[in-house]
């Protein structure tokens, strides 16, 4: 059951399952379109700008900064209908949804953009050991772990426990890997310098891991270089060619038999699709990713959509279509724009076969961007070439006006810019979760 009855009365039941980039992006372009009601559900309440998450893992950020509820953005989209829940299973064929509240959703159009996870190339008990940084949460237990290790180092008169406690393992040499390190060495070297009395925070090793020969592999050689020489000289640790064999409570093993032994493990190195796309009966690469059709519809299922993450597809040029934000903003109208001239072929009572006619979807590439710490970046886009201060102004621009939400933009762009002349972040407050042994006010 491909196609909705034409002779079906009301408008078409869209299920949208995530409001990231993707899923956001074509909810807001079918926002108060007659013909269709759409029902947009994340587990979370909030939309999160994933870009600036490293902001708030090293306390230069607060979450508020970077995400919005998903009701606001949505408020005035009349025909759109938000729910806080998690789906657990999808059966394509009956065309439903199931969450775990209970709820079944039921839909004549499926988008699946429920975004990626952290993968671990197999090893997926190394998550025990390790920190991830997909989500808030996670963000914010990056910080309230290495901002709690220098609060026990101060304490400790142990120098082997207070060498771990000052030691920071980020597995990954990516834009995550890499933006996430020259942030802790701003934040270490230049932000709480004069803030501890019994230990010295330039002392905190900062290590950067990195399996291939070089760090930020998609850039151009000369723009690895300068990032690792530009981290190098800011205290980070680079080391590239190093490849980790196996993780354990606070203890890294590299290939060559050294041990890292580090309170603070961040693993920045995979991604994996939500497992969702193994329910929806088409075949999925090692990460969970699916290769829809030109139209981002899947194979035989022209109902169901995919976009953001989940999605393994070449652009005009050949090459990947990458995981960014843009690519999952664009791929959201994209879908947004079949459904649309679906829904108008429907109105005339077309008879032929609609999927065959939809528009392919097509990546423009904007670049890709690095922030290296304070007043650095490399940027890359198209044949433009850009390093330095004038990349990192770039960057932040860009990034801002990514936001959603015009206070957003306002209190990053305003929280930055105190930041960068008192070189003192303000969002350095630790809060334990509930039950932790020491509770901060």
């Amino acid at each position: 059951m491909s196609e909705r009855d034409a002779s079906a009365k009301g408008p078409r039941k869209v299920l949208i399952i995530g409001a990231g980039f993707a899923g956001l992006e074509c909810a807001q372009k079918l926002a108060n379109d007659s013909r269709f009601e759409v029902t947009i559900i994340d587990r979370n309440n909030h939309h999160l700008f994933q870009p600036l998450l490293y902001q708030v893992a090293t306390a230069s950020l607060a979450a508020s900064d970077i995400a919005r509820s998903i009701r606001q953005v949505l408020t005035k989209a009349k025909n759109v209908t938000v729910l806080m829940d998690e789906i657990s299973a999808i059966d394509s064929d009956g065309k439903t949804a199931n969450g775990k509240s209970g709820t079944v959703y039921h839909y004549d159009t499926l988008l699946l953009a429920a975004g990626a996870r952290t993968g671990y190339f197999g090893r997926d008990e190394w998550a025990e050991h390790t920190l991830g940084l997909k989500t808030l949460a996670e963000a914010q237990t990056v910080r309230r772990t290495v901002l709690s290790n220098l609060e026990k180092a101060e304490l400790t008169t142990d120098p082997e426990e207070r060498k771990r406690l000052m030691t920071v393992v980020i597995i990954g040499g990516g834009p995550t890997g890499v933006e996430l390190a020259g942030a802790f060495a701003d934040l270490i070297h230049r932000s709480l310098k004069e803030d501890f009395r019994r230990i010295d925070t330039s002392k905190l090793r900062v290590l950067l891991l990195e399996g291939a020969d070089r760090i930020l592999a998609v850039y151009d050689p000369d723009q690895s270089a300068y990032t690792k020489d530009r981290l190098t000289k800011d205290g980070v640790e680079v080391l590239t060619s190093t490849k980790v064999v196996n993780i354990s409570k606070g203890r890294a093993e590299l290939e060559d038999g050294t041990v890292l032994e580090s309170e603070a493990i961040i693993w920045a190195a995979g991604v994996a699709a939500n497992p969702l796309t193994t329910m929806l009966g088409v075949p999925t690469d090692r990460g969970g990713r699916i290769t829809p059709n030109p139209d981002l519809s899947l194979p035989g299922k022209p109902d169901i959509f995919v976009a953001g993450d989940l999605v393994a597809i070449l652009d005009e040029k050949g090459k990947p279509v990458p995981g960014v934000a843009p690519a999952a903003s664009q791929m959201g109208r994209h879908v947004a724009k079949v459904l649309k001239e679906d829904a108008r072929l429907e109105k005339t009572q077309f008879s032929g076969d609609k999927a065959s006619l939809r528009p392919k979807f097509s990546y423009w590439d904007k670049g890709f961007m690095a922030i290296i710490g304070k007043n650095h970046a490399v940027v890359k886009a198209g044949n433009m070439r850009v390093k330095g201060f004038i990349a990192w102004v770039m960057w932040l621009f860009i990034h801002i006006l990514f936001l959603i939400g015009f206070r957003n933009k306002l209190s990053v762009l305003l929280g930055w810019a105190f930041s960068y002349i008192r070189d003192n972040p303000e969002a350095r407050v630790i809060v334990n979760r509930p039950g932790s042994v020491a509770k901060q006010a």
